[in-house]
């Protein structure tokens, strides 16, 4: 009976365990299956309503040519150049052009204007005398207007540092996505997510040529893993990757996977931006829309994917041409391009465009000016997201060159002063607007043009010194007591504060020159004539003047603003300055002329807002006595540096002990 009992104990056992393991089993399997069902709804969630972040993209005006424009041929082709057009023979593709001697046959690019879409055309501009003489169309009938594609001058409301210009399957040259295949995944059209084949072609290259040479992933296992997965490298991941694959496979057609990858994949890095998809790459590489690219510019960006850093063009220049060279081989032995191509492609340079770090940080300073002007109209998410596109007021050649001058003006600065104090480097800031418009065409934040900072264009707030004696003098013409020919006296003076102080203001040279007229006091920027003249007409008349012209808040009218005791940023200085230059009139400075959707169509159009902020005759006599002071005041210096027959109006100034200095 014992051994009986014994036996029956141990059968009593093993069914306990095979149940328990049955149940362990099924436990599993219905972990397995729910994981893979939970998996299975995120994939389509996610990839059936995928709308990629697109930052609002941001571009500079319009050049637009007509019979009569003052434009020299050089000039011209220097600007389609710069626009990524490249010279051919023929000219007979969107975004080329040729040239005979004083005429230039163009072919445009299309483009999705807030007014309604420009074709793409081909034109012929002619010259005379540094003028366009005519414009005609390929069929040689006159053009009244040709507008070029605006240039593309960057994204600046990213997140996640992902940046990308989405393109639809019509965009996709038809040679990228056969060259992919090729290179990336010959199995794609036939696998099911996983390709077992490559998975042994690979590993039979790489133990032939005892390296990493070829890899095993496919298209769908990369697109998956650059957009839902981390970078770990694990088993785990590997797993999940695989999975995925098989899953997404399994509700998408091929054509939705490819191209998903051709928008999702990482090409590069710019500063703190990301550059994903091909149609940014292609900007970023090359300054020209994908579909312009040619055999040897497409292997490039296909070579790319494998390392983007590895075969960055620009650091690596001879290890990208190398897997470049490879990559139309492989197009060329599968069909893609023929040989004579292929050959043709390789004797060709790498053709890239720019730096990475001037695609990275594009203008940072005008760009914070239009960040500000779009947050107080637009939600966040929409500036991040939607799509936006944004037509500003920036000029790139004015801006390329106040960044260049203000570094080589500071450098000479620091040069011709005597003596050199350790840590006593330089910086500044520049505002240009244009002088009967409120645009801005340029800012430069300061010294390092390119580093993203502190802004000392919008937000550094100095003392301005005498660039307020423009404003004192106005006041008093349009008091009807002053003109530019009133005697104003130019000796000591002592005022009574209401403190119960005095205070005794002084000449920059501390000399005193007697009576003197008012267009003298201002150009010589004398400081105790201009005292009195604002002293008799009153601080508050100035200080309400000078908000009029465009402060947002008055400055305290005490006797010391006479003399620029204010702090003011450049962008304030360059408003008050512009309702100068415009007569008078008061438009707020504006970095964006309108905002359009995804679709190219009109969201707004920044309207010219005009008021009167003074007496226009006052300031035309104002602006007149100017003049002199570039003539032959305090200003005269720049007189060198300017077109003899170029009328100008500015003023200088400085704070105590010249720690700051200023020109308007």
């Amino acid at each position: 009976m014992a051994r009986k009992s014994r036996r029956g104990l141990r059968q009593y056992l093993s069914r306990r365990v095979l149940v328990g393991l049955g149940v362990a089993a099924g436990a599993i399997v219905a972990v397995a299956a729910a994981y893979i069902a939970l998996l299975d709804r995120q994939i389509v969630r996610q990839f059936e309503g995928r709308r990629w972040d697109l930052p609002a993209q941001d571009y500079a005006p319009t050049p637009e040519i007509y019979a009569g424009l003052r434009l020299a041929p050089d000039e011209l082709q220097q600007e389609l150049t710069s626009l990524g057009y490249a010279a051919t023979k023929k000219a007979d593709t969107q975004g080329t052009f040729i040239r005979t001697g004083q005429r230039l046959a163009v072919h445009t690019r299309p483009f999705q204007f807030w007014d309604g879409p420009e074709p793409a055309r081909r034109v012929s501009v002619s010259f005379s005398g540094g003028i366009v003489s005519a414009l005609a169309d390929a069929r040689g009938n006159d053009v009244a207007l040709v507008r070029l594609d605006p240039p593309f001058i960057g994204n600046i409301f990213t997140t996640h540092g992902e940046d990308r210009i989405v393109l639809g399957p019509d965009d996709v040259p038809a040679m990228l996505l056969d060259g992919l295949k090729v290179v990336e995944d010959r199995n794609f059209d036939r696998h099911g997510g996983v390709s077992p084949k490559a998975i042994a072609r690979a590993l039979w290259a790489n133990v032939r040529a005892g390296e990493i040479e070829q890899g095993c992933s496919t298209l769908t296992q990369q697109l998956v893993r650059s957009y839902f997965l981390d970078n770990r490298r694990t088993l785990t991941r590997k797993l999940r990757e695989a999975l995925m694959s098989v899953l997404l496979e399994l509700h998408f057609e091929k054509a939705d996977i490819l191209n998903a990858y051709v928008n999702e994949i990482y090409l590069g890095q710019a500063g703190d931006r990301a550059i994903h998809g091909f149609g940014l790459a292609s900007q970023f590489y090359f300054g020209r829309p994908l579909a312009e690219l040619q055999s040897q510019d497409i292997a490039l960006l296909i070579a790319i994917v494998r390392g983007p850093s590895y075969y960055d063009p620009r650091r690596h220049p001879q290890r990208a041409t190398e897997r470049r060279n490879r990559v139309l081989d492989l197009m060329a032995q599968f069909g893609v391009i023929d040989a004579e191509e292929a050959k043709r492609a390789k004797r060709r340079d790498l053709g890239v465009k720019g730096t990475a770090s001037s695609f990275a940080s594009y203008n940072p300073a005008f760009m914070d000016l239009v960040r500000r002007e779009l947050r107080a109209d637009y939600k966040e998410d929409d500036l991040q997201s939607a799509g936006l596109r944004i037509m500003t007021t920036l000029d790139p050649r004015i801006q390329a060159l106040a960044e260049r001058r203000l570094a080589e003006g500071l450098t000479e600065l620091e040069r011709s002063r005597s003596k050199r104090r350790k840590g006593s480097e330089l910086d500044g800031a520049i505002i240009v607007t244009g002088t009967q418009t409120p645009d801005v065409v340029a800012v430069v934040g300061g010294r390092n043009a390119r580093l993203k900072g502190f802004n000392r264009a919008l937000d550094a707030k100095r003392p301005i010194g005498s660039l307020v004696k423009p404003v004192v003098y106005l006041a008093g013409f349009e008091s009807g007591r002053y003109t530019a020919a009133t005697i104003l006296e130019d000796a000591p003076l002592t005022l009574k504060l209401d403190t119960g102080r005095t205070w005794s203001p002084q000449n920059y040279d501390k000399t005193y020159r007697g009576p003197v007229p008012a267009v003298r006091a201002l150009a010589e920027s004398l400081n105790i004539p201009t005292v009195r003249l604002g002293m008799d007409v009153g601080p508050k008349r100035v200080s309400a003047l000078m908000k009029g012209l465009g402060l947002e808040n008055a400055p305290r009218p005490l006797p010391s603003m006479l003399l620029g005791s204010v702090a003011l940023a450049p962008i304030e200085v360059a408003q008050l300055y512009n309702s100068l230059a415009n007569g008078g009139f008061r438009s707020p400075l504006k970095a964006v002329r309108a905002v359009l959707d995804a679709e190219g169509k009109p969201l707004e159009r920044y309207k010219l807002k005009i008021n009167r902020a003074a007496d226009p005759a006052a300031v035309q006599a104002l602006n007149a006595s100017l003049t002199q002071v570039v003539a032959r005041g305090t200003g005269r210096v720049a007189r060198t540096w300017l077109p003899p027959d170029l009328v100008v109006a500015g003023k200088t100034g400085t704070s105590d002990d010249l720690r700051d200095s200023w020109f308007a």
